[in-house]
């Protein structure tokens, strides 16, 4: 018969942070649920994730419209503000073609095929563009853009213009980059146990590649065709001539400048870096050796 004065034992709670190995093992593991959802529900995840990056884009252009701050300060602000969208995307569940670039670990570990995870990738990034450009004609119709006399438009007008001005070379390797920091925001983000570790998973990585310069096709697929509808107002045309001392040649600044000039060779960079510069590298380093030998892979653990 058991004593009244006999305690349970307590439960202990493990608040640690998951090692890198448990890391991969996650994101192998929830890849395969990605895969196996309706191809309208990775759409419809597709779509919300390109509204939110909208709401992050957005969100930044109008806070740096008017800055007369040093620019490497404007551009910090710009990024920290801009991952509210990554915020909204990630920790609310929504998907972004470029952080389901870790995708790749779960094919690579043997748990998904490649059928299935393009045809994931393929899904996600329609749905990206189409919830970007959904997210377009709402801000275009709040008006917002004629803030400050026009300086929110014009602002988001020369965003627009100095990306469809990059050569192919350049814009594929700020992609390569940038998809390398978010993979690493997303990598952190499965490192955390709490909404509060996310978020400052997210801000540095996320906030480094917009103050850097680099470039994401998901975030473009927004930014470049609002600058593609601005430039048909001759009053933004005019205030961003003026926030730049020049002429603007905006002759790239069309569809065709959209999709070729810019989102073909971003996205080619994006899938590099996060493919190939995170995703198999990390799968390589953690996982790998549980295929020829667990010895490595434990003393990998042990060490952490």
């Amino acid at each position: 018969m058991k004593e009244d004065n006999i305690q349970d034992p307590i439960r202990v709670i493990d608040i640690d942070a998951y090692s890198p190995s448990k890391i991969a093992t996650r994101i192998g593991n929830i890849t395969i649920q990605k895969v196996k959802l309706s191809y309208s529900s990775v759409f419809l995840l597709g779509a919300l994730a390109g509204i939110y990056l909208g709401f992050g884009a957005q969100f930044s252009t109008l806070v740096i419209s008017d800055s007369t701050l040093h620019y490497g300060f404007t551009s910090l602000i710009e990024g920290i503000v801009y991952s509210l969208g990554f915020m909204l995307a990630v920790i609310g569940g929504a998907e972004v073609f470029t952080g389901n670039c870790l995708g790749i670990i779960g094919f690579a570990d043997k748990k998904v095929t490649l059928y299935e995870l393009l045809t994931n990738w393929i899904v996600i990034y329609i749905g990206n563009l189409v919830g970007s450009l959904i997210m377009v004609c709402w801000m275009y119709e709040t008006h917002q853009w004629e803030f400050f006399n026009n300086m929110v438009g014009a602002k988001a007008l020369l965003i627009a213009h100095k990306k469809v001005n990059l050569s192919f070379k350049t814009a594929f390797t700020c992609g390569v980059l940038c998809n390398a920091l978010i993979c690493l925001a997303v990598w952190l983000c499965f490192n955390g146990r709490s909404t509060s570790d996310k978020i400052i998973s997210i801000v540095f990585p996320i906030g480094g590649f917009v103050t850097s310069g680099f470039e994401q096709c998901v975030s473009n697929m927004y930014f470049i065709p609002m600058g593609v509808i601005l430039r048909r107002n001759s009053s933004v045309v005019e205030t961003a001539e003026k926030m730049t001392g020049r002429i603007l040649d905006l002759s790239q600044l069309t569809w065709k400048g959209f999709f070729i000039n810019n989102l073909l060779p971003v996205t080619l960079g994006n899938i590099v870096g996060g493919v190939i510069l995170i995703g198999i590298v990390f799968w390589f380093i953690y996982l790998r050796q549980k295929q020829t030998g667990p010895n490595l892979n434990i003393s990998i653990d042990k060490l952490r």
